[in-house]
């Protein structure tokens, strides 16, 4: 019955996405009105709400569960190959971007008379400023200097939990100096910039809770069985986020369907602008197509030696559901579930790797943004020097660690124009095509974070099945399958409940024959040589 209902809902997924596509396509000619496309988005928008309204929670139960389950040298070594990865990824996407853009050429300067300039707002913006808005950094005229930490090592973290830092810019006072000329005296009004200050935005600072939730959970492993309390205190917190979540998701296909049905009714010129922009389209997507059937496959395969295709399969309801949300966040809890029950990967490093991947790494993004960036360069026939590619793939890689945290995706796209000295007007023609890119590289995303996590299972199990023998993680984890595992609804009058080993001869009175009412207060009771411990 269970494979059943895990096909069902991936039958539905699917469907939905299909079926927003056909729908949008045949409401289109009829140019509905704007409360009719709100009508049509609204169970899309609400199927959001309920979704990010769960993000927070389950980011918190399942990083510190997840790392109080590990040893700290393994924690380590778990975040050591991770961080890796993810830049050797995130690099090699935007490689491959760089190359294909290169050989394609598809930026014609014919396209600028044809579709006309883009805008752009009359707010400046400084090189790194979206960047630094993870990582900050002081501009200088020759180099830029790290100064100190902002979202990633947040003041408050209870502010954190609903604010983010964010970039602003306001006119600067006028400086007024008063000059002498023989006998006239004037008042002269210098010329200030404008003033760089920071303001904090409502959005969740995911990376801030992610670098604290990693420091508690690792902590929590070092103290052990002083800290046995608060750990199951987490793995309860998660799984009852988990079987939330588990209810929430047949809600999914209602509003996939929503979301890109509305997505495709209210875009603007949809033909004129597919003509023009037809060879940036086949180049973004043949981008990805390479990045997330060849590059990653390979390098999986490389490494664990087993068909990367197998692995994919299983994670057929996850990439369906980040096509129809646009968004690896909406988009992980169908990832945990694809992974640790399709695929058997372990918990402990899907409930740390995916929410990290889903909140610093871009792969799609950083290849979609080497190739808008050279696509801008080619309309209007400027040639970039090696040195410019080369700038072009370092700044991208960066900056798109960060855009997890951007509400635009195309906003990133920004600081690596303004670094190699190109104009950011003409960004807004990509809007126009960018509902569809978004989707498909959320999908190379997604793909992405789950090998990812495979790769990182197949280099760390031995470490982790070693950890199993620790005494405390074995007995974390025994709690876990309890949780897992629903009560008989027919009570037998007597039962026997399995002894542990570690039990000590006084408290082996307790765990003798009783009802089975009393089976989840008897497992809680743990005897570690001769201390005992109620949780």
């Amino acid at each position: 019955m269970g494979i059943i209902k895990k096909d069902l809902l991936l039958v539905l997924t699917i469907e939905s996405v299909v079926l927003g596509i056909v729908l949008g396509f045949i409401i289109r000619p009829f140019n509905p009105s704007n409360d009719t496309i709100s009508l049509i988005g609204f169970p899309g928008e609400m199927f959001m709400q309920i979704v990010e309204m769960m993000i927070l929670p389950m980011i918190v139960s399942s990083v510190i569960s997840a790392l109080a389950q590990i040893r700290p040298r393994d924690a380590g070594r778990i975040g050591m190959v991770t961080v890796v990865y993810y830049m050797t990824t995130t690099f090699l996407a935007t490689f491959t971007g760089i190359i294909l853009v290169s050989s394609i050429n598809p930026g014609d300067p014919a396209l600028v008379h044809s579709l006309g300039e883009g805008t752009l707002d009359d707010t400046p913006l400084s090189t790194l400023d979206n960047f630094l808005d993870q990582i900050r950094h002081r501009l200088s005229h020759s180099s830029i200097q790290m100064c100190s930490f902002r979202n990633m090592f947040p003041e408050n973290i209870i502010q954190a939990t609903f604010q983010q830092v964010q970039t602003s810019y306001i006119p600067a006072k006028p400086r007024v100096h008063r000059i002498s000329n023989g006998s006239v005296v004037y008042n002269a009004t210098e010329n200030v910039p404008m003033k760089r200050i920071l303001v904090y935005e409502n959005e969740v600072n995911v990376l801030g809770l992610i670098v604290f939730c990693t420091g508690f959970g690792v902590i929590l492993s070092v103290l052990g069985d002083q800290a046995k309390l608060m750990i199951n205190f987490f793995i309860v917190l998660d799984a009852i986020i988990m079987r939330w979540i588990s209810a929430l998701m047949w809600c999914y296909p209602i509003g996939i369907l929503s979301l890109v049905c509305k997505n495709i009714v209210d875009i603007d010129n949809l033909s004129e602008t597919a003509q023009a922009l037809a060879m940036y389209v086949v180049t973004v997507i043949c981008g990805l197509m390479i990045h997330s059937l060849l590059t990653l496959p390979l390098l999986y395969f490389c490494v664990t030696r087993h068909s990367p295709f197998n692995f994919m399969t299983g994670m057929l309801q996850a990439l369906a559901t980040a096509f129809g949300t646009a968004s690896s966040g909406a988009t992980l809890p169908v990832t945990f579930r694809s992974l640790e029950e399709n695929l058997k990967i372990d918990r402990r490093v899907t409930r740390f790797v995916l929410p990290l991947g889903a909140t610093i790494t871009m792969d799609g993004t950083a290849l979609y943004e080497a190739v808008a960036v050279i696509f801008i360069a080619q309309l209007h026939n400027v040639q970039l020097s090696i040195w410019d590619l080369f700038t072009i793939s370092i700044t991208t890689t960066v900056a798109s660690i960060g855009s997890g945290s951007v509400p635009a995706g195309l906003d990133t796209i920004v600081i690596v124009l303004t670094t190699v000295g190109l104009p950011a007007k003409d960004l807004s023609l990509l809007l126009t095509v960018d509902w569809l890119l978004d989707r498909i590289r959320t999908c190379v995303n997604v793909l992405g974070d789950g090998l990812g996590a495979g790769i990182i299972y197949h280099m760390t199990r031995e470490r982790l099945i070693e950890a199993d023998n620790d005494e405390l993680i074995r007995q974390i984890r025994t709690d876990i399958k309890m949780l897992n595992t629903e009560l008989p609804t027919v009570v037998q009058p007597s039962c026997t409940l399995q002894i542990p080993e570690t039990v000590s001869e006084p408290s082996l009175q307790k765990f003798r024959k009783g009802s089975a009412m009393e089976i989840a207060e008897k497992q809680s009771l743990l005897s570690v040589g001769n201390k005992e411990f109620t949780v």
